[in-house]
């Protein structure tokens, strides 16, 4: 490492980087409800793209580990319902 006299120069890049300065900047009440929906948003997005990435392959193969299918159950109702004699009204 290269030194600096006593400091090296990783710590001179760190207190650099880390060190606290003023922002000199003013955030209006506009812009900042703006900020913290927008931040809600993005985190809602990324929540419901997380939930469908994880349900839906569970809720697929819940399906096919238990045997049901929509389908089936769709064209059972409907065989049953054909298969009912309409009421005279």
């Amino acid at each position: 490492m290269y030194k600096l006299g006593k400091v090296t120069v990783p710590t001179c890049v760190a207190l650099v980087a880390f060190g606290e300065s003023p922002a000199h900047a003013y955030m209006g009440a506009g812009a900042g409800l703006s900020a913290i929906g927008s931040m809600i948003s993005f985190l809602g997005v990324l929540f419901l793209m997380v939930f469908g990435f994880i349900w839906f392959p569970l809720k697929r193969a819940f399906k096919k580990a238990t045997g049901k299918n929509e389908d089936s159950a769709a064209t059972e109702s409907a065989k049953e319902d054909a298969s009912e004699p309409e009421e005279a009204a």
